[in-house]
């Protein structure tokens, strides 16, 4: 045997053991990522940040799998933080179907001639979770443009559709102790502009001043701005710690004190706070553009549904649902997915049949949310025993599900028709959401629509990821832990491993 020979042999033969040795690495590896184990990057991960595997529940399976791949501590039941707009918006999609819209009416009580209506013009919200500022503007133009000037009556507020409990802004008991937040904001059949007062900080560093200018600017609102302009930049990612926001009512009008400290090398920040009860707001921004549009109203605020003599105005419609959905689960907007499952309770039917002006209906409640989408579970033969919802966003203490049911929901999504719809509102990695800012230096960058979700002690993703194989993976990771907040290395380190396909 010539010395050539050998040599391929003894070459050959290295690299087989070579293979071999990685082929059992391989093995090994993903024995350890099996049932009820979490492959070694994940594992090690939690360990550095000193949370227990117990406080973890995790599922991988291909979306055609029978089984899951991974399933760890997978029918545990959960805190799941905003991954339970998904539940939401599914539901949302089927029962309502991805056109669906809202419809904000104007009627008047009273007679109209010459551009002035003597009698009240009437507002009837519908449960549109994006009436924005700008759509609400639209519905006024409507009505300047159809020979209405002035009022010489009150703005009265229909937002029967959705039950209330009639409290000022502040006093609804909140999510935590910054009642004022914009995420604490309560939903509401008339929700405009999410009730959300944008308060932009334009330091000038010269003279050593602080503007704040406030958009929308509500008639009924005075702003007193008594922050104190201060040197350096340490902690600008926590500019809004050192700023006090105080709101009173007087006579009738809110006061909002803005005090603290606010440091000018930041520059230009916004802060979104809902500091008015929504119908206070609705009244004060309707005052400030009716009165850019040149008309005047003589009366105050009332609420009351739409009497049967009424007469019907304009209305304008919000963009469908697949839109709405989109806005929920890329950027996780909390108000509007609660919108979303009241209005779901408001049409399925449980109470009364829609009713027209002057037809009494019962005000849509939580509960009807929750069995609407109950229901919706049972016929699609998904029975989830441990799931909890409060409002269907996420925001809350007591909302439950697994990471089982969730990996069986998004199953069920991928087989829906409406599965694209579906998918396409989830945020892409390293691009845009919530997800923008995660596995950017990777190969996964792009290739995950995943929503997540964060709360003090709870850090959650769900979604899918298309493998570097071009198979199609679900990944549900929920934490709860006190250190849950430090998790998300862990959930990188698996969505990378299922992209990278060792684990």
């Amino acid at each position: 045997m010539s010395a050539t020979s050998a040599y391929s042999r003894r070459r050959f033969a290295t690299l087989n053991a070579l293979a071999l040795g990685l082929i059992l690495g391989s093995v090994a590896f993903m024995a350890e990522a099996g049932e009820g184990r979490l492959p070694v990057p994940v594992a090690r991960a939690l360990k550095a940040a000193a949370i227990p595997t117990t406080a973890v529940a995790v599922q991988v399976r291909e979306v055609g799998a029978a089984s899951a791949h991974i399933s760890v501590n997978a029918s545990q039941s959960m805190n799941p933080a905003s991954v339970m707009k998904l539940v939401t918006t599914y539901a949302a999609l089927e029962l309502l179907g991805p056109a669906y819209t809202w419809k904000t009416e104007a009627w008047m009580l009273g007679t109209l001639a010459d551009g002035e209506l003597k009698g009240d013009l009437y507002l009837k919200g519908s449960g549109d979770p994006k009436l924005t500022f700008e759509q609400f503007w639209l519905l006024l133009r409507q009505l300047r443009a159809r020979g209405l000037k002035t009022i010489h009556g009150s703005l009265v507020l229909d937002r029967s559709l959705f039950e209330t409990v009639q409290v000022a802004a502040g006093d609804t008991p909140p999510f935590d102790d910054q009642p004022l937040r914009a995420y604490n904001v309560e939903p509401d059949a008339l929700l405009l502009n999410f009730k959300a007062l944008r308060l932009q900080f334009v330091p000038n560093i010269e003279k050593k001043s602080l503007s704040v200018l406030a958009e929308p600017q509500p008639a009924n609102l005075d702003i007193v701005n008594q922050v104190v302009p201060a040197n350096g930049n340490n902690g600008c990612n926590g500019w809004k710690t050192g700023l006090r926001a105080d709101i009173s009512q007087i006579n009738g009008r809110s006061r909002l004190i803005l005090g603290g400290k606010y440091p000018l090398a930041c520059g230009e920040k916004t802060w979104n706070l809902g500091v008015q009860s929504h119908p206070q707001y609705v009244f004060g921004v309707f005052n400030q553009l009716w009165r850019e549009l040149g008309g005047s109203i003589d009366g105050t605020l009332r609420e009351a549904r739409i009497p049967a003599t009424a007469s019907f105005l304009t209305s304008i419609e919000s963009p469908p649902l697949v839109e709405i959905v989109r806005d929920i689960n890329k950027f996780s907007n909390n108000v509007m997915a609660r919108q979303l499952f009241l209005t779901l309770g408001a049409e399925s039917g449980t109470e009364t049949e829609p009713t027209a002006p002057g037809i009494e209906k019962k005000p849509a409640r939580i509960e009807q949310g929750d069995a609407a989408i109950r229901a919706w579970l049972a016929r699609k033969e998904l029975r989830f025993p441990e799931l909890v919802m409060e409002n269907g966003s996420g925001l809350s203490r007591r909302e439950r599900i697994s990471a089982d049911s969730l990996a069986r929901l998004l199953v069920s999504a991928w087989k829906s028709s409406l599965m694209p719809e579906f998918i396409s509102s989830l945020p892409i990695s390293a691009m845009d959401g919530t997800m923008r800012k995660r596995l950017k230096q990777n190969g996964a960058a792009g290739q995950a629509h995943i929503k997540t979700g964060t709360l003090d002690g709870v850090k959650t993703i769900a979604g899918y990821i298309l493998d570097r194989a071009g198979k199609w993976q679900i990944v549900v990771f929920l934490a709860n832990h006190a250190n849950a907040g430090e998790a998300q290395a862990a959930q990188d380190a698996l969505m990378q491993c299922v992209y990278e396909r060792n684990c």
